[in-house]
């Protein structure tokens, strides 16, 4: 999946670097990284269904040569099946109940907007 970087927020000026501070959930930037998390989770996932991020439930970001998001993310399982390589944008979510399934995550998401970089050290899903 190909997706920019480029339009990430600059980090907030007064922010010294090294310390994770809380970042608004709905923030472009954070949206984004989550979407980085759960590209991450489908690629290494064996369910036949993509998976999609339905509530961002906390957030930090830390401004390290980059910025690296920290990321409590609920998923969940949507229509869209693997195989037919679906943008996350237009799967909506399972509405069959024996089908619906919710998994919560944990993604680090570490962002370098001026080298197009995206690497994504942890995505723990349970």
């Amino acid at each position: 999946c190909a997706v920019s970087v480029t339009n990430v927020p600059p980090p907030h000026t007064t922010i010294r670097p090294g310390s994770p501070i809380p970042v608004n959930t709905n923030d472009p930037g954070v949206r984004k990284a989550a979407r980085f998390g759960v590209y991450r989770y489908n690629n290494s996932s064996n369910d036949l269904f993509l998976f999609k991020e339905s509530l961002i439930k906390k957030a930090m970001v830390q401004i390290v040569r980059g910025l690296k998001y920290m990321l409590h993310v609920e998923i969940k399982r949507t229509m869209c099946e693997k195989r037919d390589h679906s943008s996350l944008d237009r799967c909506h979510f399972q509405r069959k109940k024996n089908l619906q399934r919710m998994l919560r995550c944990y993604f680090e998401v570490w962002i370098t907007p001026w080298i197009h970089k995206v690497h994504i050290p942890v995505a723990h899903c349970h």
